[in-house]
């Protein structure tokens, strides 16, 4: 059986980007687009799609929730022993994306990823809520498992061995991505969409429009 979607239809923004409203970095852009999600109620605005390739060149996504944006690129924190780790430790390029369907709007990311320093990782960890904490030493991230009752005994054992601080796995951190591209689209009436792109050339940036 399919799901014919063919006849869904949304009425885009009127409001559009025009390059000369934009600024020269993206960086203040997606803290702008972030905070207007934020503020128009959508759930988790900072759920972020990061896609990576292994080693046999087949890619994979999955979302993550950015923690961090600034100057230096896009903070995200996983297992260091996870699948997408090990890819990015194949191959650090990544692709990334943010997306409001409410807002008619998107950004695309493509960059490299590294981890950050220790000692950011660990100031992150300390603000995590405890059974977050101790889920990090828990789960054997996208390791096999023979069913959901030994995660709960890997659980329970995490709880037993921290009564009282949990300190962060050695395994467990933060990657930033540092912007190569950065694509913002707009949607629009009759499928018109904005497409901004910004391609990182030394320490500035090139601003140019897509066509949709």
């Amino acid at each position: 059986m399919s799901i014919d979607f063919s006849s869904i239809r949304r009425l885009n923004q009127e409001t559009g980007l025009s390059e000369d409203g934009v600024p020269g970095d993206p960086i203040p852009l997606l803290q702008a687009w972030l905070s207007e999600a934020r503020e128009a109620g959508v759930y988790l605005p900072n759920a972020m799609v990061v896609s990576t390739v292994g080693k046999d060149g087949r890619p994979s996504s999955r979302a993550v929730l950015l923690k961090d944006v600034g100057d230096d690129g896009l903070t995200f924190f996983t297992n260091y022993e996870s699948r997408k780790a090990r890819e990015i430790g194949d191959n650090p390029q990544v692709a990334c994306l943010l997306l409001w369907p409410d807002l008619g709007r998107q950004v695309r990311v493509t960059g490299r990823a590294s981890r950050i320093p220790a000692a950011e990782s660990d100031r992150y960890f300390a603000t995590r809520e405890r059974g977050s904490r101790l889920e990090a030493w828990a789960s054997p991230q996208s390791a096999p498992l023979p069913n959901r009752q030994r995660l709960v005994e890997l659980f329970e054992e995490a709880e037993r061995r921290f009564p009282g601080e949990v300190p962060r796995p050695p395994h467990w951190g933060g990657y930033r991505v540092v912007l190569e591209t950065a694509e913002f689209w707009q949607g629009r009436q009759h499928r018109m969409h904005d497409r901004l792109l910004y391609t990182r050339e030394g320490r500035r940036y090139r601003l140019e429009r897509l066509a949709p």
